[in-house]
């Protein structure tokens, strides 16, 4: 059975999400986040942005994708636009579709687009995920795929910022994201998918990111970033550090790279500064 074209383009029903307080403030706990905006919840981390439409954004991925093929999907790509900050008492209501997909000798990529809103109608943010499917090439290709982004600094970067994964980091984000997917949870599980054991959420990785780009070229200002895009290149294992360098690219755009001892995890990067 092939990838349904037929899904390609339909929104899926809004879905509701009422942001408190404590939940922000979990997600900066568990992605070691000390903007003072974030950790006492004035405002959520950008990337808690996720949290909202995790659960709607599966149903357009498999309404195009034969559910056969799922386990072999990794997350490829997050780009991530902020219109405003997602402030604890907001209720948001999102939507989410399948734009197209591209294949490949190596696999198949699917593009989602999803959109995240106020009950009132006003915009918050938009969002593309890329999922690959890994040695599944459907043949052809179809429908819009998410807007590039491609690192091509030259120069020394103006800012290097380097984090630690903790050995409990993926228990505690996979609590505070709803993300329970048991690559990041159990060892044997992670060993039997190919992996070398437990490891970290890429979006977890992405949030580091965030942090790393709002402190050292936002001055400190969360409410200053616009856009922020990853491609994700490789596994992040606890106990590894994360080494994030940024470049400036002109206009309020910076690309970045991230690496740790076993090579390139983010690379690609793109945030966008107002």
């Amino acid at each position: 059975m092939g990838f349904n074209t037929e899904a390609l383009g339909v929104w899926t029903e809004p879905f509701e999400f009422k942001v408190e307080r404590e939940r922000t403030v979990a997600y900066a706990n568990a992605t070691n986040d000390r903007i003072a905006e974030h950790a006492n919840g004035e405002l959520a981390p950008p990337v808690f942005a996720i949290v909202p439409v995790f659960e709607g954004m599966l149903k357009p991925v498999l309404d195009v994708v034969p559910h056969d093929l799922i386990p072999f999907v990794v997350h490829g790509e997050q780009d991530m636009v902020f219109h405003r900050p997602i402030v604890p008492g907001m209720s948001l209501v999102s939507r989410a579709k399948a734009t197209g997909y591209a294949s490949k000798s190596s696999g198949t990529t699917l593009s989602v687009r999803i959109e995240t809103r106020t009950a009132e109608g006003d915009l918050v943010n938009e969002q593309w995920m890329v999922s690959f499917f890994r040695g599944v090439p459907a043949g052809d290709s179809a429908g819009e795929m998410a807007p590039s982004h491609t690192l091509a600094a030259t120069g020394d970067p103006v800012a290097e910022v380097v984090q630690h994964v903790d050995d409990d980091q993926t228990f505690r984000y996979a609590e505070a994201s709803g993300d329970p997917m048991p690559i990041h949870l159990d060892a044997e599980f992670a060993k039997a998918a190919g992996l070398p054991g437990i490891i970290a959420h890429g979006l977890c990785t992405m949030a580091f990111t965030s942090q790393a780009v709002i402190s050292s070229v936002a001055a400190g200002d969360p409410s200053r970033l616009k856009r922020l895009a990853v491609r994700f290149s490789k596994p992040v294992l606890p106990g590894e550090d994360v080494t994030t360098k940024i470049f400036d690219l002109g206009g309020g755009a910076y690309g970045f790279e991230s690496t740790t001892p076993g090579g390139i995890v983010i690379k690609d990067g793109l945030a966008e500064i107002g």
